[in-house]
């Protein structure tokens, strides 16, 4: 069972929340910035397959990453299937790229190829990135064929820049090179941004299609194996045009029109400051072993500069200027915001999984990019799961508001008491009978003993006692509580943390508005 918060008295003046969450929603925080989630599947049997239809039996080969439409529909690079599909009103089709496989590669599996023309006709080699621009144009980072590819409005399928072959070049259209380009964003004037991955750079392409880079390459050579050096990517601060990357594969612009980047090589995530012509670490960090193509890869929350990374990849940034990043290593989606990272999905002990459920117990695998939908939603390229997952923020019922008491909500339903909460030895402590009688368990006293009785079994506490015990299938155990029952003005109250550890629920509070929130 995990506690996901304690409810005390100084929880209660370290509880007063910022804002909003993603998009339009009015989310809810937890005291340590975390935003109250639930997550659900979107799309994806889970097979490894290319499989159209109703979106729970579509099937996909590893994903890398999902686009939000206006529309509310969203667009995958289905990679592994070397083509772009829609999810939209339930199901799964095909946006771009040939409909039915027919090349293979040497293990029987989909293989890409570069073709422009109709999208049906066109033909993709690994695609990665997606971004729109204001008149619905599409663009992939066309990651196999080493080529930023646009899908017109009108379904054409277009090269922008780069020709197939993998180098390093600027210049216009097809006299550019990339080399493993992962992402792309476009900017309100036009320009897209490429995270030229292998190349270690930031390029830019112009409305006129010009391809510039607005970094310095690395220069810095490993020995991998005796004898053997090869080239790697590095990391520097400063200028922009001084600055370094390692294997560069997220962006993000945010409301300024500033770039963030995954640094995926560096385990940071870097911000590019046009304004100031400068690029800083946001957070993140570590050295390089000797002779180490990467800096090492870790999992920690708190403050940015703390917080550590392992192979953080797609981006989002939310309404509020929060950053949602698909770490994929450490198989977990982080929020960067005012200086601090905390986890959203996924647990810091970088555990992976398929599973839904409320905030840390959903479990992804390798998710390697995010996008915050129309509705403010949350949208995950779950990549080795073979799904689109969503992630939907939890918010207060409407027009709920502090009144001076303190209220409790059970799966979004007020608890309704015939005695107020209150706290005490500060700890929050609430009427017995209303709160579990809520949660399905029926209530009995035999002299000082609390006896909840439901589905799991039975639960014994007594009044003034810590001592909990709890039967399921025949089996006592015994634990405690942090604070004792007790009995006043005719009510017994016991500590609301209790059903948090005995009964399986999450609690949260939101000091705003005085609201202990239950959720299961």
């Amino acid at each position: 069972m995990k506690i996901i918060r304690t409810l005390s008295l100084s929880s209660l003046a370290a509880a007063l929340l910022f804002g909003g969450a993603a998009g339009a929603s009015a989310a809810i925080y937890s005291p340590e910035g975390r935003p109250l989630i639930e997550s659900f599947d979107v799309a994806g049997s889970g097979e490894f397959d290319e499989l159209n239809g109703a979106a729970a039996e579509a099937s996909f080969r590893h994903p890398g990453a999902v686009l939000a439409l206006r529309d509310g529909s969203l667009l995958v690079a289905d990679t592994g299937n070397h083509r772009i599909r829609q999810i939209k009103g339930g199901s799964v089709s095909g946006y771009a790229g040939v409909e039915v496989t027919v090349l293979f590669d040497d293990a029987g599996l989909p293989a890409g190829a570069l073709q422009d023309g109709a999208r049906d006709l066109s033909f993709f080699s690994s695609p990665a990135g997606l971004a729109a621009d204001a008149s619905g144009n599409v663009y992939v980072a066309d990651k196999g064929n080493h080529a930023i590819r646009k899908i017109a409005a009108n379904g054409a399928v277009s090269t922008v820049a780069g020709q197939g072959v993998l180098g390093y070049k600027d210049g216009a259209g097809a006299e550019a090179a990339f080399d493993s380009p992962s992402d792309v964003a476009v900017a309100r004037d036009g320009a897209v941004y490429v995270a030229d991955t292998l190349n270690h750079a930031i390029r830019k392409i112009d409305a006129s299609g010009n391809v510039t880079t607005l970094n310095a390459l690395s220069k810095r050579a490993i020995e991998a194996f005796e004898g053997v050096v090869e080239d790697a990517g590095d990391f520097k601060d400063g200028p922009i045009a001084e600055a370094l990357f390692n294997e560069p594969t997220g962006l993000a612009l945010d409301a300024q029109g500033n770039l963030y980047v995954s640094d995926t090589g560096n385990q940071r995530i870097r911000y590019i400051d046009f304004a100031a012509g400068t690029v800083t670490t946001v957070a993140g960090g570590g050295r390089y072993a000797k002779d180490a193509l990467y800096v090492e890869g870790f999992y920690v929350d708190g403050a940015a500069a703390d917080a550590r990374f392992y192979s953080p990849k797609g981006l989002a940034v939310d309404a509020e200027g929060g950053l949602y990043i698909a770490d994929s290593l450490n198989h977990s989606i982080r929020y960067l915001k005012d200086g601090k990272v905390v986890t959203v999905v996924g647990n810091v002990d970088g555990d992976y999984g398929v599973a839904n459920g409320i905030d840390q117990r959903a479990m992804v695998d390798y998710p390697s990019d995010v996008a915050i939908g129309a509705d403010g939603s949350l949208y995950v390229s779950d990549t080795y799961n073979n799904k689109i997952r969503k992630i939907e923020f939890y918010e207060l019922p409407n027009g709920w508001a502090a009144n001076g008491d303190i209220r409790v909500l059970y799966n979004n339903e007020t608890v309704a008491f015939d005695a107020k909460p209150e706290l005490r030895s500060n700890r929050t402590m609430v009427p017995v009978r209303a709160i579990a009688e809520a949660m399905g368990y029926e209530v009995a006293f035999e002299g000082n003993d609390i006896v909840l009785s439901g589905a799991n079994g039975t639960i014994r506490l007594t009044i003034g006692a810590l001592e909990v015990r709890q039967t399921a299938d025949g089996v006592t155990t015994t634990t405690e509580i942090d604070a004792a029952p007790y009995v006043a003005d005719g009510r017994t109250y016991v500590p609301v943390r209790f059903f948090a550890e005995q009964v399986g629920v999450d609690v949260d509070w939101h000091g705003a508005s005085t609201t202990v929130i239950l959720r299961e």
